[in-house]
This record gives structure tokens, C-alpha cells and sequence, in this order.
């Protein structure tokens, strides 16, 4: 077994991406949401009308997630993570409805936006580790006519993801360049999460 299991280990997260992450790494674990308002978390973040570096913004949210869940949690070790997506400066949400999907593709189209993931861990209340990461993300100029076809194909996960795509499924052939981890993109930095789990004796080294 790769993993020590009398270390318990909980994502603050209901995200179905996240968690699948973590599974297919083989890590044993339990998910609790934190109930937490995002949007007003972000707020206290904004100066005059202009919002923090959104860096920072996706370091908050998984932080207060963390500790949110951590406080009542002991010794557990408890995942947050958060995504943030930027276009000149702007931070977009997951899309409400597929006409905000559709205006925000025109908007992404041709364009490079930027995807800012970051993740902490959590223990006894309070953070004790953190990391953060960023792709970009380069959409090619594609067409009205493959746009109303990707958003049929794609349906309602579209309203699921903050840039109304999913990479690991149609959501690819909205792009002609990335840079950037993988697992970032996915919205949970991995690789240097299982470092700091192996630092901690938490999984073998």
C-alpha cells in the first residue's frame, strides 16, 4: 500500500475532477464541502472595483476551505484547492446558463486566458502547507458553426467548468496551445501535493 492508513485525509471539496484526481493517484480519503460563500470571500478581496491578483484570490479560497473543514477535523489532513480563471484581469465564474457559455468561448476564442490553481493542506485548524500554479491556455479561432456543435456535444458539463470546457473530454478541440501541468488545468495541483505527502510520511517515499 502506498499510503499510511492511520492518516486520515479529507478533501473539502464536492468536486467529482478533484477527487477522481486523487483516486486514480490511489489515495484513500473522504470529501466534505465546505460551506463557505465564494463570491462574498472574493468581494473582501476587491479594492475600489478591482479585484486582487487572482493568484492570490485562488490561494484564499482553497485556504479557507481547508481550514473551514480542518477545525472540526483533529488531526486530519485536509485538501483545499480552488481555480481561478483570468482574461485581462478578469476573473470569470462557472457559467450560469450556455449563453453565458457561448458569449464567454466568443470572448476566450483566439486568445490566451489563464488558469490559476492552488491547493493547501490543513491540520487542526489551521494551513500548513501551500502551493500554487498556473497554465495558459491558448484557444484557436474556430468557427460560429463548431461553436454551436461543441455546446450540443458538450450539453450542460459546460455549466460544470469555469472556462465551459473540459479538457479531458470535447473540450480539447477548443484550443491550439497549452502550457502548463495537466493536473493544474484539472483544478488540483497533484504532483506537488504527493510531495509534501511524502515529506509527511503520508504516502511511501
Amino acid at each position: 500500500m502506498l499510503q499510511n492508513s492511520k492518516i486520515n485525509i479529507i478533501l473539502a471539496s464536492n468536486s467529482s475532477g478533484r477527487a477522481a484526481l486523487l483516486q486514480g493517484a490511489g489515495i484513500s480519503f473522504s470529501k466534505k464541502a465546505a460551506d463557505l460563500d465564494e463570491r462574498a470571500i472574493e468581494q473582501t478581496l476587491t479594492i475600489d472595483g478591482v479585484c486582487a491578483d487572482p493568484v492570490d484570490v485562488a490561494q484564499v479560497l482553497a485556504r479557507a476551505k481547508a481550514e473551514y473543514i480542518s477545525q472540526g477535523e483533529g488531526d486530519a489532513y485536509v485538501i483545499g484547492a480552488d481555480q481561478v480563471l483570468a482574461l485581462d484581469g478578469k476573473i470569470f465564474e462557472k457559467p450560469a446558463t450556455m449563453d453565458i457559455a457561448r458569449h464567454n468561448l466568443l470572448k476566450f476564442r483566439g486568445r490566451t486566458h489563464y488558469l490559476h490553481a492552488a491547493v493547501c493542506v490543513a491540520k487542526n485548524g489551521e494551513m500548513i502547507w501551500q502551493h500554487g500554479e498556473t497554465a495558459s491556455m491558448t484557444m484557436r479561432d474556430f468557427s460560429t458553426d463548431f461553436l454551436a456543435d461543441y455546446l450540443v456535444e458538450a450539453g450542460e458539463s459546460v455549466k460544470t467548468s469555469v472556462g465551459a470546457y473540459r479538457l479531458e473530454e470535447t473540450g480539447i478541440h477548443l484550443f491550439e496551445k497549452i502550457e502548463g501541468s495537466y493536473f493544474t488545468i484539472l483544478g488540483l495541483p497533484l504532483i506537488p501535493l504527493l510531495g509534501f505527502f511524502r515529506e509527511q510520511g503520508i504516502v511511501v517515499s
